[in-house]
């Protein structure tokens, strides 16, 4: 089984430091536009459903060149998670009507064919993320109603793309959020269609609710653990070994599982050396707050946390949350891939040496 590392959202060119107009020129085909509820209701009905039209070519067809991009990558880095807003004010009500219109349901659902059939042909793992303000377990039942709305625009998404048929074909991740809890979660799923309750992934939370209360729903969902959010949460450095993290393994039933990594940000801890993990207890006491140290990083700069990541890579694929994005990601195998070849080199010769002691 291919152990991947993956990106979120959206492509970085490799360089940089190009100007601003012709690196637009690079990345725009790769990555989707938006608009607001406000633009749209400055206009005619006529030009606003003209720009919702637009938007959803141009998005889906950044989803496809995206998916086309990371497919030319080497196999290990074969991940992408996909951006949530490839369709603009799916279910803002003054203008969800605009995408249950019958020609533009038949454009989502033979253009996101073509985005799930290259997708499976290049062999690249996708997933999709809905953002903070999906949130299923909340004690508001019509705040519980609209985050369903929106978990299920995504997977309609996903669906289009022919996935959600069995179980983790598609991860869609969430927090837990809100106040019900894992208990919350747990109500909320029989409300979700068979795609959702096949395509939902929990992760655990740096500020609320974190991995104990993840393993709470471990026989419902695959669980997401986040071992920088968990860090920030509590300071430990979990391990691959850990009955917690063999929970959450289990909770996959048999689909190799996923991870997200990051790490707090350079400019933030750049006294700091890269080759020794941050302490959360003597940052706290030097005065650093966790609403800091959550924020990611543009690089994965710190090799021992490289080193610490890299021990869960054996059975689980890396989701990269960087700033940088696919330059990180690229950045974080090629460690990978020297860290490895130096343990090959070692595991040789400590074979030869044992060779030539029994000899």
């Amino acid at each position: 089984m291919t152990k991947r590392i993956g990106f979120a959202c959206k492509y970085m060119h490799p360089n940089q430091t190009m100007k601003k107009v012709l690196l637009e020129d690079f990345q725009r085909p790769l990555n989707t536009k938006s608009t607001t509820v406000a633009w749209l209701n400055r206009q005619t009905r006529k030009d606003a459903e003209q720009r919702l039209w637009d938007i959803m070519t141009h998005n889906i067809q950044s989803y496809y060149n995206l998916i086309k991009y990371v497919g030319s990558l080497p196999n290990e880095l074969r991940m992408v998670r996909l951006g949530s807003d490839v369709l603009p004010v799916y279910t803002e009500r003054s203008w969800s009507y605009y995408w249950r219109l019958p020609d533009v349901q038949r454009y989502c659902e033979r253009e996101f064919a073509k985005v799930g059939e290259i997708a499976r042909s290049l062999d690249v793992r996708l997933s999709m993320h809905p953002g903070q303000f999906t949130v299923l377990a909340s004690d508001n039942p019509d705040i519980v109603r609209r985050s369903i709305e929106e978990f299920e625009y995504h997977v309609d998404v996903i669906r289009w793309m022919g996935y959600g048929q069995k179980w983790q074909d598609f991860k869609c991740n969430v927090l837990i959020n809100g106040r019900c809890g894992p208990a919350g979660i747990k109500s909320v799923l029989p409300r979700l269609s068979s795609e959702a309750r096949n395509c939902i992934t929990i992760e655990n939370d740096e500020m609320s609710w974190g991995l104990d209360a993840s393993l709470e729903l471990e026989k419902d969902v695959a669980l997401v653990p986040d071992i920088h959010h968990h860090w920030v949460a509590t300071g430990e450095y979990i391990q691959p070994t850990d009955d917690r993290y063999l929970r959450i393994i289990d909770s996959w039933r048999g689909v190799r599982p996923a991870i997200h990594y990051s790490v707090s940000r350079e400019d933030l801890l750049n006294a700091h050396s890269e080759w020794h993990k941050p302490d959360m207890a003597v940052l706290l006491e030097t005065g650093y707050k966790k609403a800091k140290l959550r924020a990611h990083s543009d690089y994965m700069w710190n090799e021992a946390c490289n080193d610490w990541a890299y021990e869960f890579w054996e059975t689980a694929d890396i989701m990269v949350e960087a700033k940088m994005k696919n330059l990180a990601s690229i950045a974080l195998h090629k460690y990978f891939t020297e860290k490895n070849n130096e343990l090959s080199k070692q595991d040789v010769r400590t074979e030869f040496e044992q060779s030539a002691t029994s000899a």
